[in-house]
């Protein structure tokens, strides 16, 4: 703590902007991928379809 002054180190400062400017790219980048086209909107294709084939449930033996 050798700075006694109220305003913040240029350092401090420069760490700051340089926070701030990835998460605008983190932000931007999100919002870029967000939005799946479509009616339903929903990035997942086929959730409540059919499955290809039946389900079987076979008992243990033994």
């Amino acid at each position: 703590m050798a700075e006694t002054s109220g305003e913040p180190a240029e350092g401090e400062d420069d760490v700051k902007r340089r926070f701030r400017e990835a998460l605008e790219r983190k932000r931007g980048a999100a919002a870029k991928n967000a939005g799946a086209t479509g009616r339903n909107g929903s990035k997942v294709r086929g959730a409540h379809d059919r499955a290809d084939h039946q389900r079987q449930f076979r008992r243990k033996s033994g």
